[in-house]
């Protein structure tokens, strides 16, 4: 069969059928196929595409990592294709409420920036945001979408790439003229750094010495709830702390913050994503709209 009488997106729909449904002849039925037929797709796909997707060895379906990956783009494509032909054939025009769930950080220095453009190309739409660090359920929050940090760890969700900042660790004047400079990492701990009141993915502040790339343990004198906070305490010279690049850009460019050890940042990332439901039908035009504009508009 040539790459053009392949249906991909026929394909996708009966897979995300047998995922969804949790086998192969619940998703037959679904599709009004045989669970031959079903079986047979499924097999043809994983061969095209040089992979398995699905465990058949056990009683319950499962998935491989593959499969997963498969399915999470299958869910955002389809629904692609369904708000493409939807918007084609309505011409709807973007309208009603978006609710954004988003750092204080990110809220603060990256999304409210862009809000007027953003109200400017779609009048009939209002923006309601609130500002977390904690990871929230979108359904429980009734968000529309979410912006986080961190990789995508709930399947039912889909997460789409918006940049990634550097970290850097920085001081107020203040501070550095009271207690000093840190000189090499080993100085750290004769300093208070700020830290996190709730759980990271990575604890630590990982740190470039003799070579190595090595986790210095916070151990705080002041824990917070957000990034934000973070930085006010290190402007008012609280102590020492890390911060994503985009949050004390212009603190440093005027002087209100000092970066301290670029010597021994390891030049980690951290990316971002604009985190929705991929399940339940296509995603609603207004919704579209904001992310489209975000992954066209946001620089970090």
């Amino acid at each position: 069969m040539s790459r053009q009488d392949i249906n991909r997106s026929g394909e996708m729909e009966v897979f995300v059928s047998v995922v969804e449904r949790g086998g192969f002849s619940a998703a037959a039925t679904a599709r009004r196929m045989t669970p031959s037929a079903v079986s047979k797709l499924v097999a043809r796909l994983e061969t095209r595409l040089g992979a398995r997707l699905v465990n058949r060895s056990t009683r319950k379906l499962q998935l491989t990592p593959e499969g997963c990956a498969f399915y999470e783009r299958s869910i955002a494509i389809l629904a692609d294709i369904a708000e493409a032909e939807r918007q084609a054939s309505t011409g709807e025009e973007a309208s009603g409420r978006i609710r954004i769930n988003t750092s204080g950080s990110f809220g603060n220095h990256v999304l409210a920036p862009l809000v007027p453009a953003f109200m400017a190309l779609h009048p009939a739409v209002t923006l309601d945001i609130s500002h977390t660090d904690r990871i929230v359920d979108l359904m429980e929050e009734r968000a529309d979408v979410a912006i986080r940090a961190g990789p995508l760890k709930n399947s039912s969700l889909i997460a789409r790439k918006l940049g990634a900042t550097g970290k850097i660790i920085v001081a107020s004047p203040d501070y550095l003229k009271h207690h000093g400079e840190p000189r090499s990492v080993a100085d750290l701990h004769r300093h208070c750094r700020i830290g996190f009141s709730y759980a990271r993915a990575v604890e630590g502040w990982p740190l470039r010495e003799d070579g190595e790339t090595v986790s210095v343990p916070i151990t705080p004198g002041v824990q917070v709830g957000d990034g934000e906070a973070m930085r006010h305490l290190a402007l008012s010279g609280a102590g020492l702390a890390r911060l994503a690049a985009f949050t004390v850009r212009a603190d440093i460019d005027a002087g209100r913050l000092t970066p301290v050890l670029d010597e021994a940042n390891p030049g980690d990332l951290e990316e971002f994503y604009a985190v929705y439901m991929g399940q339940g039908g296509p995603l609603p035009t207004r919704v579209r709209a904001l992310l489209d504009f975000l992954a066209g508009h946001v620089r970090l």
